[in-house]
């Protein structure tokens, strides 16, 4: 099945635009370990997401460990939800295939994220994995975004002209695009320039993005493919014994708030 429609279908079923970024920090987990705090907020929020997001930097940091880790937590997710491996990889050809094997056909994820820095060529391995989906950055929510995503190239900011680029190379349907939720004037245009591709929105919560214009700008003529990842909001809204079932809350208040705004648009 192709990452668009294995994310259109469990969308659906769960009336959800939520991802959950798994991005699991020892220091603010309630005294368990990460295997067993993975799989609990998954128990728990399950139904109430399109998507989860585990950002490989917290695995990596926890060695060879947390790449074991790592490997249980996607298999560990109902296999109807798809998993997005936020991993922003972006190299020579050669290095590009090896890292899109590794994510697609060794952790198994079905989708990732790509920096596009390098060009076609360093994206290319990733998109010949037609059926897995390919997040390109193009804006994105942190503050240093505008350092080099402002400047101009033949006349257009350079986040749109990656967005200009992923259109042109979406030749299989399977690239989407992330947006911060922090640059909404920004995510408008990114919409407008790729009216039917998945965004991924990063930036809502601890990093102060707007929920209602990510999903007002976001969303596509059907009012889907807006995936709103959020993280820590959802993953520490508490740090005591009870951490799963106050995820669950915080992620169905959230998966409420997308859905009012969808109907007020």
């Amino acid at each position: 099945m192709k990452f668009t429609d294995k994310l259109l279908n469990i969308s659906r079923k769960n009336k959800s635009w939520l991802c959950i970024g798994l991005d699991p920090d020892p220091e603010l987990m309630p005294g368990v370990d990460v295997l067993q705090f993975n799989k609990a907020i998954i128990e728990a929020t399950s139904d109430l997401v399109c998507a989860y997001k585990p950002n490989l930097a917290f695995y990596e940091a926890l060695g060879t460990e947390g790449l074991a880790i790592l490997e249980k937590t996607v298999k560990y997710i109902p296999g109807d939800i798809p998993v997005i491996g936020d991993a922003k990889c972006g190299d020579i050809g050669n290095t590009a295939r090896a890292y899109a094997r590794a994510l697609f056909s060794v952790l198994g994820f079905d989708a990732a994220t790509v920096n596009p820095y390098l060009g076609f060529d360093s994206i290319e391995p990733f998109i010949n994995y037609q059926d897995k989906g390919v997040f390109i950055l193009c804006r994105t929510s942190n503050r240093g975004a505008t350092d080099f995503q402002d400047l101009h190239t033949n006349g257009l900011p350079l986040y749109e002209a990656v967005a200009q680029k992923a259109k042109e190379w979406n030749t299989y349907g399977n690239i989407g695009l992330v947006v911060g939720a922090t640059y909404p004037e920004e995510l408008k245009r990114v919409r407008s320039i790729c009216p039917e591709m998945p965004l991924l929105i990063p930036g809502i919560g601890a990093q102060g993005g707007d929920l209602a214009s990510a999903v007002g700008y976001g969303v596509d003529a059907r009012g889907e493919k807006a995936i709103i990842n959020v993280s820590r909001q959802i993953l520490y809204a508490s740090k005591e014994k009870d951490f799963a079932q106050a995820a669950r809350n915080m992620a169905e208040k959230i998966r409420n708030q997308i859905n009012s705004c969808l109907k007020a648009k």
